[in-house]
């Protein structure tokens, strides 16, 4: 029977060396876990160390580099692979067990096994086929890039590191399901006055396309001048079913241009920095962003990241680019000896009192749990935000329907009467 040696982490976090008789890889594995041990390194002695066995254990420094090329081929392709949507789920069930007692290569073993899901089955089964390689959690995370970003790698590493998996689960949980709250808030609140501006664009064209034709053939059949009201509508209806399909094509081809133009990087810049000078949605990107920043960056501070590798993986998490630009400026900054408060003024983007509260807490030695506090008022505030845009809004897109349908109304009213008129018995 073949002997193997390990390096593996107690429950406490302690490292302990040894060999142990196993028939296999694997079943060295679930010895190792059976003892309550977390394997960080298992290698056959007199064999050759396979290539797979001489990564080292992702930590928060290194995560980054995990190599991430041999996923396996079962949820690599096709309907079975696992995509980002799957993330919270993995960790809600992980945690689940692990709170049970189990630890988290057996809980992984029996979620691949019981989980009716196809996709969450697939990973877990591939996460359980890399722990099996001798591989620890953060790792075999690691070569699923396209469901684990390197943020939640970090904060795994760090708790197997720490021995405080369970904690770092429940912190990223909570962090997951506050970003999916936010993202389903704002889906809610453009919800409304998008159907509100797409039902306004329907009444319209169906009266300058559908009734109002009929209505001047009608009008032009009884004769007489039409009032200037009138003759402005038709005017309108004749412009845009003239020259409509052509607008409609140039629109569609200047926005397959501007799609081409943003997927460059010096595209992608331009329209990010257009996009924050615009009125209201450049506010909503801010505002987002910075909730997104402090909710991030007090998780990651939680759980023992340094601040600079922790505004690292930050600024990753902003999608827009000219405000990722700014942070990494702000993380130079840090990494130089400025106070984190004083880089995140020096952005401009950041509210002047939210910065008075990050130096407060940064000065009391309470950073991660002041920036938890400064998220949650940010939430607050672009709750409030969000109401009060979306009725503005919605009233402003339905004033204006209501007015062109009252010019609509009085034009055809104004032109029936004055054709009546003109009547002669």
């Amino acid at each position: 029977m073949p002997t193997f040696a390990y390096q593996a982490r107690d429950a406490s976090g302690k490292t302990a060396d040894g060999t142990l008789d196993a028939p296999t890889r694997r079943d060295a594995v679930r010895r190792l876990q059976g003892r309550g041990l977390q394997p960080l390194r298992i290698d056959e002695q007199g064999a050759a160390k396979p290539a797979k066995t001489r990564r080292k254990t992702a930590t928060p420094a290194t995560a980054d580099a995990v190599d991430r090329s041999h996923e396996p081929a079962a949820a690599a392709k096709g309907k079975l692979a696992p995509t980002r949507k799957d993330c919270l789920p993995f960790l809600e069930s992980l945690a689940d067990l692990i709170r049970s007692g189990m630890s988290a290569g057996e809980a992984i073993r029996l979620l691949a096994l019981r989980l009716q899901n196809p996709r969450q089955r697939a990973l877990f089964a591939g996460l359980w086929t890399h722990l099996g390689e001798g591989l620890s959690l953060s790792t075999a995370m690691g070569n699923y890039p396209a469901v684990f970003d390197s943020q939640t790698i970090n904060l795994v590493a760090a708790g197997e590191a720490t021995g405080n998996l369970g904690e770092v689960l429940e912190r990223l949980i909570l962090h997951y399901r506050e970003v999916k709250e936010m993202k389903s808030k704002l889906v809610t609140a453009m919800a409304y006055p998008g159907f509100i501006c797409l039902l306004a664009c329907g009444v319209i064209l169906f009266f300058l396309f559908f009734l109002l034709p009929r209505l001047q053939t009608l009008l032009d059949s009884l004769g007489g001048n039409m009032p200037p009201s009138t003759r402005l509508l038709i005017l309108i209806s004749e412009s845009t079913l003239r020259y409509g399909p052509f607008v409609l094509v140039g629109a569609i081809v200047a926005a397959v241009m501007i799609v081409g133009w943003r997927k460059t990087a010096a595209g992608r810049l331009a329209f990010d920095a257009l996009l924050l000078r615009l009125p209201a949605v450049g506010a909503l990107v801010v505002r987002s962003a910075v909730l997104n920043f402090c909710q991030t960056l007090s998780v990651l501070l939680e759980n023992g990241i340094t601040t600079s590798d922790a505004l690292r993986l930050t600024e990753r998490t902003v999608a827009n680019g000219a405000l990722r630009e700014r942070l990494a400026e702000a993380n130079d900054r840090v990494i130089e000896g400025e106070s984190l408060s004083n880089a995140l003024l020096r952005t401009g983007f950041f509210p002047r009192l939210l910065v008075d509260r990050v130096g407060i807490a940064e000065q009391t030695g309470n950073l991660a749990p002041g920036l938890r506090d400064v998220a949650r008022s940010q939430r607050a505030d672009l709750d409030r935000w969000l109401h009060r845009f979306t009725t503005l809004v919605s009233g402003g897109v339905l004033a204006f329907a209501f007015t062109f349908v009252a010019f609509l109304a009085y034009a055809i009213v104004s032109a029936v009467f004055q054709v009546s008129s003109s009547f002669r018995f």
